[in-house]
Parts: C-alpha cells; structure tokens; sequence
C-alpha cells in the first residue's frame, strides 16, 4: 500500500555550490534590482541556499533596455564594490533576439554566459518572424545559444513538444526557471515545465530573480521524489557548466 505521505525535499537543499546565471542582479539597468542595497541583499537571500557565484543577466532589448557593456559593467562594478566576502559575480545579458541582437552580434558586443554559451530570450506573445535567421546568426558567430525559459512561451504550448524539438535540433540549450516548478507564472507553464523535463530537453535551470519575493518563493519550492528525479540531474549539469 502506497503511503499517503510523500517525503519531499526543498529545491534549495540542492543548490550548494550552484552558479545562478540568470538573475536580474544589477542595480537600475532593467526591471530588476533598483538599487545596489537592494542586489546585496538579494545576493545575501541566494546565500542562505549555498549559492555565493553569479552571472548577472540583465535584460537586452532594442526598445526598452537598450544595454550594451558600457552600460552593463558599470553596474555590475557598483555591486563588486560591495560583495560580500565569499562571493563572485560576472556580467553577461539576457539578449532578445531582435534587430539590436544582430546588430551586437555584428558589432563583436556580447557579453557570453560562459565560454561561447550566450543567453536570449523571444517575446512572450509570439517568436520572431526571423528566428531562423538570429539562430543561424548567432551560432555563426561561434556561439551557442541558451533560450531562456522556454516553458513560459504559451505560442508553443500543445504543439506536442514539436515546436521545441525543431528548436533543439536548431541548436537551442534550454534553461528553465525554478519557479516554473510552481504555478507562479500559471499552471500551463508549470504543466510545460515537467513535460519537458520528463522529456530529457531541459539543459540548464536558474532562477531569473527579480526581486526578493522572487527568491522567497524559490526558498519554498519542495519537490516530490518523482520530480526530484528530474531536476537533480538538470541541476548538476548546470553546475558543470561552470566547473
């Protein structure tokens, strides 16, 4: 018979040693972190879940978050100046791809994630018109692209994972967000999220903090063991990615 009681385990007992390279860390350059107090104690919360290395990722966009490194840097400078002991961070972008992408892309201006892997993200309403184009573009330039939450892109959604197969097979990683293991952002994204990690094509997960209470409910994500036999090993390959 079947217990009724299911151990479960939180999602930050897991994340000892793991570097967050999604995060909206860095003070008054997007929708994230408005002041350089404000990303101290964001990254104080991270440490209380072991997690003490970061890739800041702010938001790039051609309309609304025009950044490009000499906006980036200093920023990132701010909070390195008053970093806690223990703790690194870097700088890289969150990149929509849209026509400032190409334009950074030919400009040589990127900040990569890691090694050659870059972040980018699509619109939440529909994929651009030329996403084959920016994909080739992008890996032309010996990059390879990490698609942020691709749970959340509703456009794809019953499409019987095919439309994110085609993405894979166009050379797309795949990062998922820790709170799409809740209903935070609804429950068709969190539906979304296990069906692609119980399908193997989840790469990378990180937490695409904004904001304190973003962190909070990461703090209280419990997983089921059924889950925790998906996310354990998508976890681990997220921090090799920075060994």
């Amino acid at each position: 018979m079947l217990s009724i009681f299911q151990k479960k385990i939180f999602l930050a007992d897991l994340l000892d040693g793991f570097t967050d390279f999604h995060n909206h860390l860095l003070p008054g350059i997007d929708d994230g972190a408005k002041s350089v107090e404000e990303s101290i104690a964001m990254i104080k919360k991270f440490n209380e879940f072991g997690v003490t290395n970061f890739v800041a990722s702010p938001h790039v966009m051609g309309e609304f978050y025009p950044n490009i490194p000499e906006t980036i840097l200093p920023a990132l400078e701010q909070v390195e100046k008053n970093l806690p002991d223990g703790n690194s961070i870097k700088a890289a972008g969150e990149y929509m791809m849209d026509q400032f992408l190409i334009d950074q892309l030919e400009n040589e201006n990127v900040l990569n994630v890691v090694d050659n892997y870059v972040l980018v993200e699509m619109s939440y309403f529909q994929a651009p018109i030329n996403l084959a184009e920016i994909l080739f573009k992008i890996q032309n330039r010996n990059l390879k692209p990490i698609l942020a939450h691709p749970e959340r892109y509703a456009f794809y959604h019953g499409s019987n994972l095919s439309k994110y197969e085609d993405l894979k097979a166009r050379g797309c990683h795949f990062q998922l967000n820790m709170l799409s293991l809740t209903p935070h952002y609804g429950i068709s994204m969190q539906k979304t999220a296990f069906q692609l990690l119980e399908n193997g094509m989840i790469d990378f997960i990180s937490s695409d903090a904004h904001r304190m209470e973003h962190l909070e409910k990461i703090g209280n994500i419990k997983l089921k063991k059924k889950q925790l036999n998906v996310i354990e090993p998508v976890i681990e390959k997220s921090k090799a990615l920075f060994v």
